[in-house]
């Protein structure tokens, strides 16, 4: 997969998930990413429809992440992912939960969702996720731990199901220098209290940023947009896949 035609898209998502702390976590992660915009934060399916069935068509959303793992069950799971297509029929369905469950991956299929990730593989990766998915019109992506389960299906969309591959690894970032700015570019902590963590001082730290970022644009050259912030650009490359390449 090519890279050119990922970083210039502007996808509105909406986002339902049961768990507050993990439906702030993944809006975190989105909205550090300027390709993707959440337009509405939903804690039930109730809320969710309330929405769709109130927003003017122009605004209803492109991608819709749903929480597999409090739907009902798979056949309450496959209705709603038909439902949400009959309503936007060009929506992206992108299902997410906490473990691999076949009944739920193969419903989730079967209903026309486009994928299925473990919250605990995808992390701070969901943005790309989501735009590969869109952009190179993957018929159903899954994470690397769901393909023990799957293998054991007979579903002829999860036999060709896309695995996403590993986080892109930048040779010359050492162990300290990638805990630093993931500290404070991923996990968005300050820059104090990484030092903190981190048992140095903040002048160390800082020069351990920059020392991240001159390390990241050496190894990606990937044209990002000018007006995105050197943090942006950071967060951009630390979370693109390995085969996500300029």
């Amino acid at each position: 997969m090519s890279s050119s035609n990922t970083i210039h898209v502007n996808l509105k998502v909406l986002l339902m998930d049961t768990d507050f702390y993990a439906r702030h976590a993944v809006n975190s992660y989105l909205a550090w990413d300027r390709r993707t915009r959440v337009t509405q934060l939903c804690d039930s399916e109730r809320a969710m429809w309330e929405y769709l069935n109130s927003t003017p068509l122009a605004e209803l959303p492109d991608v819709i992440i749903l929480d597999a793992d409090h739907m009902g069950g798979p056949e309450m799971l496959k209705l709603q992912i038909e439902r949400l297509r009959g309503k936007i029929p060009q929506v992206l369905v992108i299902c997410v939960a906490q473990s691999a469950d076949l009944r739920l991956i193969e419903a989730a299929a079967d209903g026309g969702a486009r994928g299925y990730l473990l919250k605990g593989d995808v992390r701070a990766q969901i943005a790309w996720a989501i735009v590969i998915a869109y952009v190179n019109k993957i018929d159903f992506i899954v994470t690397v731990n769901m393909m023990d389960t799957i293998a054991h299906s007979a579903h002829s969309r999860l036999r060709r199901a896309h695995r996403l591959p590993p986080r892109r690894e930048y040779t010359h970032l050492t162990p300290r220098i990638l805990q630093a700015v993931e500290l404070c570019v991923v996990n968005g902590m300050p820059a104090q209290l990484a030092a903190d963590e981190m048992g140095i001082s903040l002048h160390t730290i800082r020069s351990y940023i920059k020392e991240a970022y001159r390390i990241l644009e050496s190894e990606d050259d990937t044209d990002y947009p000018r007006d995105m912030s050197p943090q942006e650009r950071a967060f951009m490359r630390l979370t693109r896949f390995a085969d996500e390449e300029g």
